[in-house]
């Protein structure tokens, strides 16, 4: 079963989350807040396998909860997906460099909107490649200094190709197809890079990968 707690300052949208959600025999809304703090303290009250938090909220805003998420050891197991009305949101890119999985637009469908629950709960794909590629690329014309001693530099040749497609948006089996490797030695490569890299999931691969300079933003 996956547990979803929600946070969103919009009792109207909550609620159709919910009843969503509870529709469905694998997954339960075990929780739900108004603001970012609140959500904090349910995300260590409940453990959930996804949290659904709004960007912008009172008292504490969706990217301070989830930094704290994050940061927390306890919380480890908890994905972050952040909701966002517009798909070029200025700071979904912020969401994911303080330790968001991911991110999905409020008016998605609800086929799209369930796959991407489940697929956060297995903490294995990075939520809406495409648009995320676009926010990066307008959000990230200037990335911090190369942090490469950080752990780049421990990467194999095939393990840094592989983060490297990661960052462009592509699943494991694209990257498979085009190292001309299983999908499964794909993720394998992820995962290692994820681990020689303290990323907490792909998202923050992604981010890595930006900030590390192993990936070039497009400034066009």
């Amino acid at each position: 079963m996956i547990r979803v707690l929600l946070v969103d300052d919009q009792p109207l949208l909550r609620s159709g989350f919910r009843a969503l959600l509870n529709l469905e025999d694998d997954i339960e809304v075990v929780a739900e807040a108004a603001d970012g703090e609140e959500g904090l303290a349910l995300a260590r009250k409940h453990l959930p396998d996804v949290a659904l938090i709004d960007i912008q909220m009172p008292v504490m805003d969706g990217i301070a909860a989830t930094r704290r998420i994050a940061a927390d050891p306890a919380l480890a197991g908890v994905h972050v997906v952040m909701l966002t009305n517009y798909g070029m949101d200025e700071y979904v890119f912020d969401a994911l460099r303080a330790g968001a999985a991911g991110f999905l637009v409020k008016d998605i469908v609800p086929e799209d909107f369930l796959h991407a629950v489940r697929v956060a709960a297995r903490g294995d794909a990075l939520l809406a490649p495409a648009i995320t590629r676009k926010l990066i690329d307008r959000y990230v014309t200037q990335p911090p200094p190369n942090r490469a001693g950080d752990g780049l530099e421990e990467l194999t040749s095939r393990e840094r190709e592989a983060v490297a497609l990661t960052a462009q948006g592509l699943s494991n089996d694209e990257i498979a197809a085009r190292m001309v490797i299983t999908p499964l030695t794909a993720k394998t490569h992820i995962n290692r890079a994820m681990t020689k890299l303290h990323a907490r999931d792909r998202a923050q691969l992604v981010v890595l990968a930006y900030e590390s300079g192993l990936v070039a933003p497009r400034t066009s």
